[in-house]
């Protein structure tokens, strides 16, 4: 079974990741939350860690519950930044609790959150051709666009970059690759 170039190498956790979950076309909207925190959580390190941390960090959130974690206060923030089972970084933790605001307000102006965010690619996922992982860009205009929307919002850790690593693991563009077999159960 062929499968995209990073989820070949023999890390079990990328590759349970890349076969059930990147690129499938994510509508609830707690999941789409979970991603844009841990893709904020990413900057700088790599998934493969933030994979590894995830069930931490989803005790930690209280299951990416925005309502919870937008009531945070000082002692959440103080606990979390003790916990040794997450990436314990206050800006980026900060930024979890704001962005869970932003996410309710947007929720309230959208009736979910879901609705504000596929709308960016006409509410169907963009089916890419890439025959190489190289051919796969960092961030597109698409993406571009929805980083100025979100950080308009209030929004942080979510620069363009980001917001496409984003769109890709939550399905709005399918970024397997042709040889990829996920790529045609995916709408390739």
């Amino acid at each position: 079974m062929r499968r995209c170039g990073w989820a070949s190498m023999g890390d079990p956790t990328y590759r349970a990741y890349h076969d059930r979950e990147w690129g499938v076309p994510l509508h609830a909207d707690r999941k789409i939350f979970e991603f844009l925190v841990l893709e904020g959580f990413q900057a700088g390190l790599s998934w493969s860690t933030i994979l590894k941390k995830r069930r931490n960090f989803r005790r930690a959130f209280d299951g990416f519950d925005p309502k919870r974690v937008s009531r945070y206060d000082e002692g959440k923030v103080s606990e979390l930044m003790a916990d040794a089972g997450i990436v314990r970084n206050e800006l980026k933790i900060r930024s979890a609790i704001g962005n869970a605001t932003a996410f309710l307000e947007v929720q309230t102006e959208f009736g979910r959150f879901d609705s504000y965010i596929w709308r960016f690619v006409g509410n169907r996922p963009i089916i890419n051709g890439w025959h190489s992982p190289g051919e796969i860009p960092a961030r597109t205009e698409i993406s571009d666009g929805l980083s100025r929307d979100l950080a308009g919002r209030g929004f942080r850790f979510v620069g363009s970059t980001i917001c496409y690593a984003h769109m890709q693991a939550m399905g709005m563009v399918n970024d397997h690759t042709v040889d990829c077999f996920r790529y045609k159960q995916l709408g390739g």
